[in-house]
Parts: C-alpha cells; structure tokens; sequence
C-alpha cells in the first residue's frame, strides 16, 4: 500500500462522522476469540437496566474493544499490508467504535434521571430554605416575594 493510501485510510479511521450508518460487525475476533458482537451489544442493550454482573462483563468487553481497536490500527499504521487489508481493517476499526459507542451510552438515560431527581430535590430544599427565611414555615400559605 502506498503512504498517501494509508493516510487516508487512517484519517477515515479518526472523522468523528465514520461511525454515521456503520453497523455493527456480526463476529469478531477480540484477543484471539470470536465474539458474537452485533448480538452482545443488542442484548445488553435491550435491558433496561444492567445488573451488576452484567456490568463487569459490559466493562470487561470495553476493555477488550478498545484494545482490539488499538491493535488494529498500529497495524493499519505500520504494518506492511495491501490495500484491500487496509480497508477491511478499516471497515473492523469503524464497526468496534460503533460497539463502542453503543456500549458508552448504555448509562445515558440513567444518568439523566439521576440529574433531573437531583434537580428536583435541589429546587425542593431551595423552596423550604426560603419558607424558613420568610417565617412561613408553619403555615401553608405562600408570601410575595
């Protein structure tokens, strides 16, 4: 492969957009073993919420994603490889970060909630340190302010 080529390929790897209509790999070899991938991700992500054995395994394939794709492209990036490896390599990098993208929002919606109830219960003792302030605690009524 010549270098213009594999600087191209790399920076396909890097666009913050490459993972856009990507899909995810239905396999892949992860450390020498071959994982269902497509169906992992799906599965953990049908749950509503993760339990925290789940969450270890969850953990553990980041781990090994995020590896596999370091791996990967170092070879990409040194390796004496033919154009049709680079972009199957390619095509492997782009589809573990859309695992990867996949897996790191997992939490999201969690994270959220959790936001919103602090929020709400900041705004609640905001409220009854102003009662306490305008000497209205006892009583139900509500002053001007």
């Amino acid at each position: 492969m010549k270098e213009y080529e594999r600087k191209g390929l790399l920076e396909r790897v890097e666009r913050e957009s490459a993972t856009l209509g990507a899909s995810i790999p239905e396999s892949i070899s992860v450390q020498g073993e071959e994982i269902d991938l497509r169906e992992f991700v799906f599965e953990i992500k049908r749950r509503e919420t993760i339990p925290e054995g789940e969450r270890d395994r969850v953990e553990r394939a980041k781990r090994n994603l995020r590896r596999e794709r370091l791996q990967r492209k170092e070879r990409l990036e040194e390796a004496d490889i033919t154009k049709e490896e680079g972009e199957q390599l390619v095509e492997n990098i782009i589809g573990i970060d859309r695992a990867l993208n996949a897996l790191e929002n997992l939490g999201s919606t969690n994270l959220e909630a959790e936001g919103s109830a602090k929020e709400a219960a900041d705004q609640k003792r905001w409220m009854s340190f102003l009662q306490q302030a305008l000497g209205n605690e006892s009583s139900g009524k509500r002053s001007r302010l």
